[in-house]
């Protein structure tokens, strides 16, 4: 299939249908329902709910998909297309002033809900008389059965042969570390390009096994919105997870060959491993310790001797053949998407034998924009740009992208979408280099950091992942604009050790640059979480949020100095 000709997003799915064997299972939940839909039933569904879709909008119409991860919403999102209908995927993690902003901002004509859990949480801001609603199950409103709805008899197969590539496929409302979310109007040939890219990249994983994805990053997320349509790329088999606490076990069900996830759930389980390993002794921690130390050395192109190959092949057979079958034993590769991946953690995860590719992109890319290649891979790098977009370096540092991966713009919002595309390139606001492999690097953030009294600049993320590198600490928050000096909010576990803290705080201050040291810092117990606000439902730390709740914390660490 050659992605360039192909016209849209629906195009891509029906194309793909003429290829597989469609008798072959598609799409599988894992929760208790154990629901299973072959290709088949996937496109039968999407034709009788396009057509029913097409019945409730006008052409153009923004279609709200709210509801947790399940084989529906895929069918939602593509039938909406189908339909002539944007799709427009939110969070089931947003807060109430986040829903009302986007229900007003986008104004939807459908939307469709997984549950009354779900509805209840924009209930409040929807004219019923106005909006059409369609639900996977009863709600506390009349609304049309998704069931009811799949079991219906037609006779009309039609897809939509009026998408072009320039139109909008979807908008995607970016979290935002600040203010309200901003919707990303994003094109099917953004997003096909971004495909093509991806294609590229998978190709050497899905020559050796049939590819196999568990997805639990919410389908709202723009990697992972992307991604769905990648798996239909390759003809991939796609299991949704239960949850992030049943991961594991449903990682020994489904036996993934790839899996997409943010930093904090890498960084996680580079914690937990590094538990488990810390509690060896003997001849198990010598192997453990020789493991990590040949495999960084193997990521690192530094050749074995024929002692080094032999103990390597032993940590193959008992220490990286153990840690995959943890992870369901069919493993090619973990994907790093959606924020900056500790090198640290890329390293260890890479020699104990679960391969991880850090990627680089955002929203407004559609979103990949470069990713790291199978035995190819540069920890400290976010690997080389996709073929289907240009990269370069401003005269600041920052980086600039072109290519039909960028955004069509932001809804309602021309004012901010001339300010981030200038000529045709987008502004991304993140500081990088690329190497001389044609590896991009990114070096700092922009907009997120500290400017200190006496006028350096220094990034925060990088020193909170090097702070949540101990087992002890779960996240942190480092602050110092317009100070003398760094402090830092340490959100610690509850049975803690202090001192121990004290002593890595301490350690990691020795790597650590005079001004990027951290002098002073508080501990405290609850969590920034996505309920409190305090974290974007990417993961990423809400900034303002936290400054609004800790700041007065923040000030006293620098009083009685």
């Amino acid at each position: 299939m050659e992605v360039s000709k192909i016209n849209s997003l629906v195009e891509l799915f029906f194309k793909k249908l003429e290829e597989v064997d469609n008798s072959k299972p598609f799409l599988n939940s894992l929760k208790s329902e154990k629901t299973i839909y072959s290709w088949k039933d996937v496109s039968e569904n999407i034709f009788k709910l396009s057509n029913k879709i097409k019945t409730l909008i006008n052409s153009g119409d923004r279609c709200l998909i709210l509801s947790e991860n399940n084989p529906n919403w895929l069918i939602s999102d593509i039938s909406i297309m189908n339909a002539g209908g944007i799709s427009v995927p939110i969070f089931t993690t947003y807060s109430e002033n986040d829903y009302k902003y986007i229900l007003e901002d986008c104004k939807p004509t459908l939307i469709i809900v997984s549950n009354n859990s779900q509805f209840k949480k924009i209930k409040d801001f929807i004219n019923n008389d106005e909006i059409k609603i369609i639900s996977f199950e009863k709600i506390d409103v009349n609304s049309l059965l998704i069931n009811d709805i799949f079991n219906e008899t037609f006779d009309d197969k039609i897809i939509n042969s009026n998408l072009k590539r320039n139109m909008p496929a979807c908008i995607i409302y970016t979290s935002g570390t600040s203010g309200n979310p901003k919707g990303v109007i994003l094109s099917h040939g953004g997003i096909l390009a971004n495909c093509e890219g991806a294609y590229d990249l998978l190709l050497p994983l899905i020559k050796k096994k049939n590819p196999v994805f568990l997805t639990w990053l919410p389908l709202s997320h723009s990697y992972e919105h992307t991604v769905q349509f990648v798996q239909i790329l390759i003809g991939a088999k796609i299991f949704y997870a239960e949850s992030l606490e049943k991961l594991l076990t449903n990682m020994s069900e489904a036996k993934p060959t790839i899996m997409t996830a943010v930093p904090r759930f890498y960084q996680n389980l580079f914690n937990k491993i590094n538990i488990n390993f810390s509690k060896q002794r003997g001849f198990k921690k010598k192997l453990i310790d020789s493991t990590i130390a040949l495999g960084t050395k193997k990521l690192k192109k530094i050749k074995l001797n024929y002692y080094e190959i032999l103990i390597d092949f032993i940590c193959d057979v008992l220490v990286r053949k153990k840690v995959k079958k943890q992870f369901g034993g069919n493993l090619q590769a973990f994907v790093s998407g959606g924020g900056a991946l500790d090198q640290k953690i890329g390293e260890f995860l890479n020699s104990i034998g679960l391969p991880t590719l850090q990627g680089y992109g955002l929203t407004e890319a559609s979103p990949v924009v470069s990713c790291n290649i199978p035995d190819q891979i540069q920890v400290e790098t976010v690997g080389p740009p996709f073929r289907t977009n240009s990269v370069k370096i401003a005269e600041d540092g920052e980086i600039l992208i072109k290519g039909e991966n960028v955004m069509l713009g932001y809804w309602n919002k021309q004012k901010e979408t001339d300010e981030i595309i200038k000529d045709g390139w987008l502004y991304t606001g993140d500081i990088g280099e690329i190497n001389r492999v044609g590896n991009l690097k990114i070096t700092d953030r922009k907009k997120e950091l500290i400017v200190n009294l006496g006028g350096d600049n220094i990034s925060p993320t990088k020193i909170e992942n090097l702070l949540c590198l101990n087992e002890n600490i779960k996240q942190s928050f480092v602050y110092g604009d317009k100070k003398n000096y760094l402090v830092a909010l340490i959100v610690a576990e509850k049975s803690a050790n202090k001192d121990e803290i004290k002593k890595f705080i301490e350690i990691t201050n020795k790597n650590l640059s005079l001004i990027e040291k951290v002098k002073k810092y508080l501990i405290i117990f609850n969590e920034f979480t996505i309920e409190n606000r305090m974290l974007t439902p990417t993961l990423k730390l809400k900034r303002k949020i936290i400054l609004e709740n800790y700041k007065k914390d923040l000030e006293n660490l620098y009083l009685n100095n």
